[in-house]
């Protein structure tokens, strides 16, 4: 078994990978994946960072370029934002930033699905992209005391005290991304207002595409429950949410994923 772990620092925060193989594939290979992940994150900084005065979104915000003269990784980003815009009603909305377009609260989890798909493509059958919060899980996790593939548990911790995990979900294939004041305090903006966010103090929300998961979790944090509607969309079929409300201390969940 080829088991690697690996932490990288990129993006303001520590990206962490967890891959391994059970089927003859050897840890050169997943060392060659692991090197990839980090030249594709390194590319995703110089790319989409709204700190890097030379990224191709800076350009964007200081309206030097077009989206049409962009590459069609940074066209894909805009119109997966563009996509959870409209399906969240405006409250993600990465045009409404002061400033101009700012994709962050999409594109750390759709990075770490590329990631992810890079670990695979090397070899690796079991996969945690940790993207500060932002996960991608592929494969389940190969329990080696038992001999056998368990799904991923990924625990939510409760927003007031980082010590303690309020909720779990056990995933095997899939993403997951929680927002909320934890690290950086009341950070996120509502567009309708240009106020902080007042809708949840937490919000996580399960479902096959990283990117998406990451923009909804946003919203939610916007919204709170009336961005329950969201999820009887069919497009969001396969989304749950998972969210402490902001001025009572009760959670609600939606989805398939739901909890009684």
């Amino acid at each position: 078994m080829a088991h690697f772990r690996e932490e990288i620092e990129v993006w303001g925060t520590i990206l962490f990978v967890d891959a391994a193989s059970t089927d003859g594939v050897d840890e050169k290979a997943l060392q060659v994946g692991i090197d990839k992940v980090r030249e594709f994150a390194i590319h995703v900084d110089d790319v989409f960072s709204t700190y890097k005065p030379d990224s191709v979104i800076s350009q964007l915000r200081r309206k030097e370029i077009s989206i049409e003269s962009t590459s069609d990784e940074v066209k894909d980003v805009w119109n997966r934002c563009a996509f959870a815009r409209d399906i969240t009603e405006g409250a993600f909305d990465p045009w409404a930033v002061e400033g101009g377009f700012d994709p962050s609260g999409l594109v750390k989890g759709w990075a770490a699905d590329k990631c992810a798909e890079i670990m695979r493509e090397s070899g690796a059958k079991h996969v945690q992209i940790n993207a500060a919060g932002d996960l991608t899980l592929r494969g389940g996790h190969f329990d080696a005391a038992e001999l056998r593939i368990v799904p991923w548990s990924i625990g939510v911790v409760n927003p007031e005290n980082r010590q303690e995990i309020v909720q779990a979900f056990n995933i095997m294939d899939g993403s997951i991304a929680t927002s909320g004041t934890y690290e950086r305090g009341a950070h996120i903006v509502d567009p309708h207002t240009g106020l902080i966010a007042i809708g949840a103090r937490s919000a996580t929300v399960i479902g096959p595409d990283g990117g998406l998961t990451d923009a909804l979790a946003t919203a939610l944090m916007v919204e709170g429950r009336d961005g329950a509607i969201w999820f009887s969309h069919p497009d969001l079929a396969e989304y749950s949410a998972w969210v402490v409300d902001r001025h009572e201390d009760v959670a609600w969940s939606v989805g398939p994923e739901s909890l009684a």
